[in-house]
């Protein structure tokens, strides 16, 4: 594919934008911030989770039973600063907090099965050896 106005190829992987020809990441870089927001342990399976619909902390506890809960709140408290995620407090006792994608967040299930299809394409590595 040829770019109408420069008349040179457009890359696979290298988008014809300025941000894209910096010489050292930055943190406007698109490539850069989508990995700030995926940044952490958990966090893929926590938006996982979200992409088969909403949860409470509770269900999400039970969907991961090994992540800690004080992981959980971390994730849960960055995913939805980041604007991943929307947190609403439901009334009754005892109160109940829903989580949920915005559309945004929702954005990140192509992001996260691109990820799965190039790592399905490559050899694990090696079990690490220790002496």
């Amino acid at each position: 594919m040829t770019h109408q106005t420069v008349g040179h190829p457009v890359l696979p992987g290298l988008p014809d934008d300025p941000r894209a020809h910096a010489a050292e990441p930055t943190s406007s870089c698109p490539v850069e911030i989508t990995l700030a927001v995926l940044h952490g342990r958990w966090t893929t399976l926590v938006i996982r989770e979200f992409l088969k619909g909403d949860h409470t902390f509770t269900e999400l506890s039970r969907a991961l039973p090994a992540l800690s809960d004080k992981v959980l709140s971390d994730r849960l408290a960055h995913l939805t600063e980041t604007g991943v995620l929307d947190r609403r407090r439901r009334s009754g006792w005892p109160p109940r907090v829903h989580y949920r994608l915005t559309p945004q967040g929702r954005r990140l299930g192509p992001v996260l099965q691109a990820l799965w299809d190039w790592g399905a394409q490559q050899q694990p590595p090696p079990p690490s050896q220790t002496p």
